[in-house]
């Protein structure tokens, strides 16, 4: 047998794709599917958007690009974080990566050997706690509780610090639950994190613009002491509905040590996907300088969805659930039915064809939520909400 190192037998999953190909076989043998499972807008991308992609490849945008991105891409991304943060960063601090993964790998690989400790958040994106398990690094959950209303809290943030701790990563709005972390904790933690200078910190800012009630996305740009060492990672597949375009940026530190941390990247770039391919370069641009009012259409569907999703939830027996702030999520509690969540997700999958994700696929602490995306019809919503409530009354 070919013996291969044991890293890769670190690696785990995002079960939200096995979920997909379940319930893609599902469908494909006849069964009515329902998939609230995948975190994936239901809407096309706007067309101004695809033709700016089409008009590229016409005009003979065939070749290699930058390994660090168009600079005409880089300053889109500048601009739009400027009008969304109200802070200036430099183009030579913007990497265009393909999709929101390469920037997590490239910090967590960065940073991660064994014998560190690197902090993320749990319940979270589980692709974090693979890739520090894949450098030989130590995870180190910071809890996501839903009495906090799943917004990470400063104290216990910081209290999880050693000596040994290389990174700190934080996600709001928050995949899987929702939450959306308040300024004033946020700033509490900026303030913590003074006395650990060595720290660096990746903040996963995907779903920025995907808040409701009034609550607003608070950027970690937004405070230059911790601005040396931070690492922001953003990108157009949630907000503009180009999940398949594989297209990221990310913003990093701005200092010379920061300068030699984005130039690491570049190499990584270099040596793992040389670079993001023209075209969809070009359909960035166009996402960021035109027209928002696709953006705005869907985040007023999302809203509605989500008020449907919290109420059918909240009239389920055995089921309660917190209203979600931001991203397209909800992450309800469904202790009271007695299931533990894999298995519950699971049966209903099976016999109901209502796909949702287990919360322990999300983290340790994720036993007793699943997870449900309402990136999908308000009828479809509906149904599967109908469906989960006759099977858990049999």
């Amino acid at each position: 047998m070919l013996q291969t190192i044991a890293a890769f037998d670190r690696l785990g999953e995002e079960n939200a794709f096995a979920v997909l190909a379940r319930a893609t076989a599902l469908a494909a043998e006849g069964k009515d599917v329902i998939n609230l499972g995948i975190g994936q807008p239901d809407f096309k991308t706007p067309q101004h958007i695809v033709e700016a992609a089409i008009k590229a490849l016409r005009d003979g945008h065939h070749g290699y690009t930058p390994a660090t991105g168009l600079l005409a891409t880089r300053e889109a991304v500048v601009r739009r974080t400027l009008s969304t943060t109200g802070v200036e960063v430099s183009p030579d601090n913007v990497m265009i990566l393909p999709g929101g993964k390469p920037t997590m790998y490239a910090a967590i690989v960065m940073f991660g050997e064994p014998g560190a400790e690197i902090l993320y958040p749990d319940p979270g994106f589980p692709i974090y706690r693979s890739m520090i398990e894949f450098t030989g690094a130590t995870p180190v959950p910071v809890p996501i509780r839903e009495e906090n209303g799943f917004a990470f809290s400063a104290e216990e943030t910081l209290a999880l610090i050693t000596p040994r701790t290389r990174l700190l990563i934080l996600n709001s709005p928050a995949n899987p639950t929702g939450g959306v972390t308040p300024r004033a904790e946020i700033e509490k933690l900026v303030k913590g994190l003074e006395a650990h200078s060595d720290v660096a910190i990746l903040s996963d800012e995907i779903y920025d613009v995907m808040t409701y009630d009034g609550e607003t996305h608070t950027s970690l740009l937004q405070f230059p002491e911790i601005r040396e060492r931070l690492i922001v990672l953003n990108g157009w597949s949630k907000t503009w509905a180009m999940t398949g375009w594989r297209l990221g940026w990310s913003i990093w530190p701005n200092s010379r040590e920061g300068a030699h941390l984005y130039d690491k990247v570049r190499k990584l770039a270099v040596n793992c996907w040389s670079c993001v391919n023209a075209p969809s370069q070009f359909a960035g641009i166009a996402a960021i300088d035109g027209p928002q009012d696709e953006v705005e259409r869907m985040m007023r569907a999302f809203d509605r969805r989500r008020r449907i999703v919290v109420e059918g939830l909240n009239s389920l027996p055995g089921v309660s659930c917190i209203t979600p702030k931001g991203a397209f999520y909800a992450f309800p509690n469904i202790t009271g039915t007695g299931w533990k969540a894999k298995q519950l997700a699971s049966a209903l999958l099976e016999e109901t064809g209502v796909a949702l994700i287990g919360g322990p696929d999300f983290g340790i602490l994720g036993e007793g939520y699943i997870r449900l995306s309402y990136a999908n019809s308000e009828e479809n919503i509906l149904r599967a909400i109908e469906r989960i409530e006759a099977f858990l009354k049999k």
